[in-house]
């Protein structure tokens, strides 16, 4: 199926991504700011490691995760536009009360409502790109949008750090979540909603959305997508692990100030995030259109040389050699996020996208996000206790966390394998499921 484009058409879609951008840039600002600002509260509040891996991960992972599927059946069904506008509004109206807080449940209560909000913004996002460009382009636009992470991440670091010191942490909180409530009317008035199912075969375009039981058992049946699931849950364990504990490593391992960790850490994530992030988006594209295998490969391959250039940055007692060691891990990293999304939106069609999103979403972020920052703390408490490691405690929790990217790899790598013979039908590709045809009618058996 062939779909043109006018010129006109070609800049509201343009602009409905650089809104979406701007929707995630915010997202990722207010959960950075608490990795960095976990520092003042910590001594404010007098919290344990534990509790703030708790704070950082898994408090906003069970309610950012459950939530999301049935936000994400909303979105299969409704306007898409209006239930980003207003995600954003709740998740910014959330951040801005955070500074509130004065005790750890305070913390803990804000930041459910701040999970509450963010749960609804992500399928949606994936389910509109995915109707606003087709699949031989679609990593290369998700990668794109998913520049918003280090985007955010390089924002989060460095005006969290100024922040806090010109006005505190409490006050940093409510600015940030200020920016995300004057955005909230834009995007509700100028964002339209895209046509549902734009690039998919008539038949599967057409598809009635099918119950969460088809849904997951459809889900299930796919093998690249299981596997697919299992190795982005391995990696989001490493890299959040990272996100939340390294703010904390250089300030407690090589004696930077936070204003120094700020700007270190905006760089890096800022800088090597991005070129990673839209890299691993145009190779996938790229080898993608001559082997679907291809697709996932550039993830595995990404990861292998991730892994010992994190161990380098987290062992290495040179400050100058961990950092560059950082530039090239943190590059790496990110090679996943567009490949990974792009390929769980060609296993299944239209009626059934953003709920598709919200099952991959819900795995990464309960077993990366809710696991990673609070067993990273465990286990960096635990060598604080029993082998009296006060400083280089989070050194081994951190380099620990970073092998499970090894295992990552080699289930991206299987999930490879698999994806030719379950993708959906695309744009001149006659490799197609036979199979195929059946999507359509799921939800109406």
């Amino acid at each position: 199926m062939l779909v043109t484009h006018t010129r006109q058409q070609i800049r509201e879609r343009r602009y409905v991504l650089f809104l979406l951008f701007l929707v995630s840039v915010l997202s990722y600002i207010d959960r950075t700011i608490l990795s960095i600002l976990q520092v003042p509260i910590k001594s404010d509040l007098g919290l344990s490691d534990a509790q703030l891996g708790a704070l950082t991960g898994l408090s906003f992972a069970l309610f950012y995760a459950t939530l999301a599927l049935p936000i994400a059946r909303l979105a299969d069904r409704a306007n898409r536009s209006r239930l980003v506008a207003g995600s954003l509004a709740i998740w910014s109206g959330m951040t801005a009360l955070t500074g509130l807080a004065s005790s750890f449940a305070g913390l803990v209560l804000f930041r459910i409502g701040v999970a509450v909000g963010e749960a609804g913004s992500i399928p949606a996002t994936h389910s509109i790109i995915a109707d606003i460009y087709p699949p031989k382009t679609r990593a290369t636009a998700l990668a794109f949008w998913g520049l918003s992470l280090p985007a955010g991440l390089m924002l989060g670091f460095s005006c969290a750090g100024a922040l806090e010191q010109a006005v505190g942490w409490r006050a940093a909180f409510a600015i940030i979540g200020g920016a995300g409530l004057l955005l909230a009317p834009l995007v509700l008035l100028t964002m339209r909603e895209p046509q549902r199912g734009r690039y998919d075969p008539p038949k599967l375009a057409d598809a009635v959305a099918p119950t969460v039981a088809q849904a997951l058992r459809h889900l299930w049946q796919l093998r690249a997508f299981r596997y697919l699931t299992a190795a982005g849950a391995f990696h989001a364990f490493a890299w959040y692990s990272v996100n939340a504990w390294s703010a904390p490593f250089y300030v407690r391992v090589h004696g930077l100030t936070l204003s120094q960790v700020s700007f270190y850490l905006a760089v890096l994530n800022g800088v090597g995030s991005a070129v990673g992030m839209y890299l691993g988006g145009r190779l996938s594209d790229y080898f993608g259109q001559r082997d679907p295998r291809g697709r996932l490969r550039v993830v595995a391959v990404a990861l292998l040389i991730m892994v010992p250039a994190a161990l380098a940055q987290y062992l290495a007692e040179s400050l100058t050699l961990s950092l560059a060691m950082a530039a090239i891990s943190l590059t790496m990293m990110l090679v996943y996020y567009g490949p990974v999304i792009a390929v769980a939106q060609l296993l299944v069609p239209a009626s059934m996208r953003a709920f598709t999103s919200a099952v991959l979403m819900l795995v990464l972020n309960l077993f990366g996000l809710g696991l990673g920052p609070l067993a990273t703390g465990m286990v960096s408490d635990f060598f604080v206790t029993h082998f009296g490691m006060a400083n280089d405690s989070l050194r081994y929790a951190l380099s620990i966390a970073v092998l499970f990217s090894l295992v990552a790899a080699g289930l991206f790598w299987r999930a490879a394998s698999l994806l030719p013979r379950e993708m959906l039908p695309v744009e001149g590709n006659d490799s197609v499921r036979a199979d195929a045809a059946e999507l359509a009618t799921l939800g109406k058996s």
